[in-house]
């Protein structure tokens, strides 16, 4: 419950939070408001720990002296899912009389700490986060803010719900089959979560090792994305349009509005992401959470959930010999959709399905939270990045989604169902540096892995300036053009903007032959980046292919 100052700067997000800060507004006030909104609150089943006053007034009392340059996040107030390491606060994962006291926190928890964050509590969730309903916790249920006759969501339901209320701008959930985005639907917020693997888990409660991922609930798409970019110490790029999107499953009430925009709608078969899903929870991948948390099963802890016990419990029915069949099928999954995701951008989906009231729940736990994830389960499996951003009114709304480096296009996608403008193409942060590709390593040629490989993320399909005439070299495979930079006579030049950290781009490096090398390539916005340039010997006996204004483009004319 928000306290009753209208206009406080905490309900501006990060960019107005921090443009306060610079006016003068002292940290320690805003510590203050969050206190007397949590103390305001009637809902108890929110949070499971809070920072004392005293001790929160003296961290926001401490950024007095530390420079808002280079902190992105400089005395904004958040709160952490209460499976994620805090060093001297205890991680109860939802079951009371825990006594576990790590020494250290999470990696992301130092990130957003060393980026001026200041940690206010723990928040509730589904026991051991196992669950999509966010009714499964001994310290109660909390409150829907939309509606109190809706489930909330899980797992990480008090994150959604501290969010949704304004206790504080952002907060920290973990997700494995939705549970950073189905909250988000319930309550009417943003939820975000990169591609497993892009973000530490380490100092996570594990649920399925294999596919977790920390996950941002935010009211914007914008607050979201920072968050995330300090939690993977690199930014989440936003794409330039158009994209070519996929909606499917329901949520065809954006694809007007996307159409509007100017994208390019395509038809899906989410059979294939289905059954990826089904092998979470209703197939052999359970044996993984069950393996994470056995040793908890056999302590026969008091204050277990009975529907959590047989959740965790249900991975013992499969055989060693189900669960490789499991992971061959998923492989073969991925490898039938790679050629989709060559020609699309993103997948929109809606969120959730449906909306369940707490008594469907109370009547089918296990049922009703299956139907929750039909949309969700497949993501993590898959390796897909995730937005979801809420419905215009009301709980539901749509998730987009998108392979690793098509995370631009989905921040760039959610921002646009969202009604929110982000700077695209902007140069990446945390040392990341912006490469242009002309060829081999475009998106879905042979070379692309090259990049992908490295965590690289497209940024932009754009074209070079007017100053470039394009080359078919010779020798092969694989087949590669060549750029040049001639002034008079060349044409703009399709490519693909990548970006890449130093490590990574120093990798690519290594392995370009020549004639082609690193140098600088002039955008047709007249930025300068990185990109892919060939030595003038290379061109001696290559062909010119400039007419065709691109590499994609020549080879469709040789096909």
């Amino acid at each position: 419950m928000r306290s009753d100052a209208p206009g406080h700067p905490l309900d501006s997000g990060i960019s107005g939070l921090r443009t306060a800060y610079q006016a003068g507004l002292d940290p320690v006030a805003v510590v203050d408001e969050v206190l007397a909104r949590i103390d305001g609150c009637d809902d108890p089943a929110i949070w499971i720990d809070v920072e004392p006053a005293d001790a929160l007034r003296a961290a926001a009392k401490g950024l007095v002296d530390v420079p808002m340059d280079g902190r992105p996040l400089w005395g904004v107030p958040f709160a952490v899912k209460d499976n994620i390491d805090v060093a001297g606060r205890v991680t109860s994962t939802g079951l009371p009389g825990t006594d576990t006291v790590p020494d250290r926190s999470a990696t992301v928890i130092d990130r957003l700490l060393a980026a001026g964050a200041l940690y206010v509590g723990k928040t509730n969730l589904d026991q051991f986060a196992t669950g999509l309903v966010g009714t499964r916790s001994p310290f109660g249920v909390p409150v829907n803010p939309l509606d109190p006759t809706l489930i909330p969501g899980g797992s990480s339901s008090g994150s959604a719900v501290a969010v949704a209320l304004g206790h504080v701008p952002f907060a920290l959930g973990t997700d494995t089959a939705g549970s950073g985005r189905v909250p988000a639907a319930m309550c009417g917020i943003v939820g975000l979560k990169g591609a497993p693997g892009t973000r530490p888990i380490d100092g996570i409660v594990p649920a399925s090792p294999t596919i977790d991922c920390v996950s941002t609930f935010a009211t914007s798409v914008a607050d979201g994305l920072a968050v995330e970019s300090v939690m993977a110490s690199g930014a989440w790029p936003v794409a330039e349009g158009p994209f070519t999107v996929a909606v499917a499953g329901g949520a065809d009430a954006v694809a007007a509005d996307l159409a509007a925009a100017g994208m390019r709608m395509v038809d899906v078969d989410l059979a294939p992401f289905h059954e990826a899903g089904d092998l979470l929870y209703g197939g052999p991948w359970l044996a993984d959470r069950t393996a994470a948390l056995a040793h908890i099963l056999d302590g026969a802890p008091n204050g277990l959930v009975d529907v959590v016990r047989t959740v965790v419990a249900g991975g013992e029915a499969y055989r060693g010999t189900e669960v490789f069949d499991a992971i061959r099928r998923l492989g073969e999954l991925r490898d039938e959709l790679a050629p989709w995701w060559d020609r699309t951008d993103v997948l929109v989906v809606p969120t959730v399905s449906f909306l369940p009231t707490l008594d469907e729940v109370a009547d089918d736990p296990i049922g009703v939270n299956a139907r929750l994830g039909r949309h969700t389960t497949f993501a993590n499996l898959l390796g897909l990045a995730a937005i979801a951003v809420p419905a215009p009114e009301g709980p539901g709304g749509v998730t987009v989604l998108g392979p690793a480096g098509h995370a631009a296009s989905v921040a760039a996608v959610a921002a646009i169902l969202h009604r929110e403008e982000l700077t695209a193409g902007a140069e990446a942060a945390g040392g990341r540096i912006h490469l242009a590709v002309v060829g081999a390593h475009l998106r879905g040629e042979p070379l692309n892995h090259q990049l992908t490989d490295q965590g690289a993320e497209l940024v932009a399909a754009t074209r070079t300036s007017l100053d470039y005439r394009l080359y078919r070299l010779q020798g092969g495979p694989p087949v590669r053009p060549g750029l040049e930079r001639v002034g008079a006579g060349g044409r703009a030049i399709e490519v693909e903007v990548w970006a890449i950290d130093a490590a990574g781009l120093g990798r690519v490096v290594a392995a370009v032959a020549p004639p082609l090398g690193i140098g600088s390539v002039e955008l047709a916005d007249g930025r300068w980046v990185k990109g892919f340039i060939c030595e003038t010997r290379g061109l001696a006996d290559a062909t010119d292919i400039t007419a065709h204004g691109g590499w994609r483009a020549y080879l469709r004319s040789k096909r």
